[in-house]
């Protein structure tokens, strides 16, 4: 068995991945810092072993550094999605730079991926930092989560994160989705100022990192 990349090396690899070059404020675009993604990925494996070897849906991918990442751990396949083209673009860029024959990506809208996907296609894992859910898009957050879990194996598990405001609500909808939920850290995620109306150079958002597992 091949030995566990260190956090630390797999976060320097990931800040050499591109980001979004023109961010879209409709889509919530907000990149996946390498040291978040390295902390949720490596804790991911060494923890619960739900990278190696095997199938993982990367949902609302973006530039792919969660999907990139999860390869670097010993992910067998990563299909990442997304409903931006350009994003794809960004991510097909990071994937070749890494020379990755295990990722494919597919441009299609969450909303009816698992129509897409059929019966056939489900997957062991999946990772991802979907919107937020503010403003417009008010309840994307639970939707990116339901749709996950619709793509998930029967023993599969969930990873993902969300403002701490929403706990509560989380932990409440869990019975009903049939999943054990945990808060497995407490994080701080650094945006920095990304759209012309943030008049701050960055903002400490709390954000948890959740684990939602398919009950038997």
């Amino acid at each position: 068995m091949a030995k566990l990349m260190k956090r630390k090396e797999l976060e320097q690899h990931l800040q050499d991945l591109d980001g979004f070059s023109k961010p879209k404020i409709l889509l919530e675009q907000y990149e996946t810092r390498a040291h978040i993604a390295a902390c949720m990925l490596h804790t991911i494996e060494s923890a619960y072993g739900d990278l190696c070897q095997k199938t993982v849906l990367d949902l609302g991918c973006g530039c792919s550094v969660l999907g990139v990442g999860s390869v670097l751990l010993g992910a067998s396949y990563v299909l990442g999605v997304d409903i931006d083209e350009e994003a794809l673009q960004i991510s097909n860029s990071n994937i070749n730079q890494f020379e990755l024959n295990e990722v494919d990506l597919l441009h299609a809208d969450v909303k009816i991926l698992p129509l897409i996907l059929g019966d056939n296609k489900k997957f062991d894992t999946v990772v991802m930092n979907p919107p937020f859910g503010t403003k417009h898009n008010k309840g994307l957050d639970s939707l990116f989560l339901e749709i996950g879990l619709q793509c998930l194996s029967d023993k599969g598990v969930l990873y993902s994160l969300h403002k701490s405001s929403t706990r509560d609500y989380f932990h409440r909808k869990a019975p009903s989705w049939k999943v054990d939920a945990r808060v497995l850290a407490e994080l701080r995620y650094d945006l920095p100022a990304t759209y012309k109306f943030h008049n701050k150079t960055s903002v400490d958002i709390e954000v948890d990192f959740w684990r939602f597992e398919k009950k038997n």
